[in-house]
């Protein structure tokens, strides 16, 4: 846990995931109180870009940090998962993204907690990881945006978000374990 705090904690890609943490209720409120599919679109998007500009402002303005290896994946899945939630009061199907997910998301951060121990590194997502989240995110949108979704196209839709979910925890499962098997583990002070 000292190592996620070592290092930077403000910076600007570290806000910007605040920022995302913020924009959960707005665009909750938006689609299940006001009714409003395009803002609670609109804020996803905005919740998407402020997510593509701290990953560029992180890279190449040097400001990677622990804190942020934590904080923006937490934003995303947190965003994920509220969208989801949302969207289960219209579609019951959207049970099945979200209990992938978050068995996923147990799997990859106890092999990943268990990872850092061992190495005393703090590894970044990967593109399986990426891909399960673009499909996510425009499966959320397209179901947002077209209420009257066929089914068919629903459940492909659905689908096919829930198998690249089973088969990024399948992979992020075995590389941590990889990681974990390989990893030297970090030396101490005493050493």
């Amino acid at each position: 846990m000292k190592k996620l705090f070592e290092g930077k904690i403000l910076t600007i890609p570290n806000l910007l995931s605040c920022v995302r943490l913020a924009l959960i209720p707005c665009f909750v409120w938006t689609y299940l109180v006001a009714g409003d599919p395009r803002a609670t679109v609109l804020l996803l998007l905005l919740s998407g870009l402020t997510d593509i500009a701290d990953g560029f402002i992180a890279r190449h303005f040097h400001m990677i940090s622990n804190l942020g290896k934590v904080l923006d994946p937490l934003a995303d899945k947190l965003t994920q998962a509220s969208m989801l939630v949302c969207l289960m009061s219209r579609f019951p199907l959207m049970m099945l993204p979200f209990g992938l997910m978050v068995v996923k998301e147990m799997v990859s951060v106890g092999t990943g907690l268990a990872a850092i121990d061992r190495t005393g590194e703090v590894h970044s997502a990967v593109w399986h990881g990426k891909l399960a989240t673009v499909l996510l995110y425009a499966m959320l949108i397209a179901h947002v945006l077209w209420p009257e979704i066929p089914a068919p196209i629903s459940l492909a839709s659905i689908l096919l978000c829930a198998a690249t979910i089973i088969l990024s925890g399948i992979l992020y499962g075995v590389g941590n374990v990889r990681k974990i098997r390989s990893g030297t583990p970090p030396q101490t002070k005493d050493e």
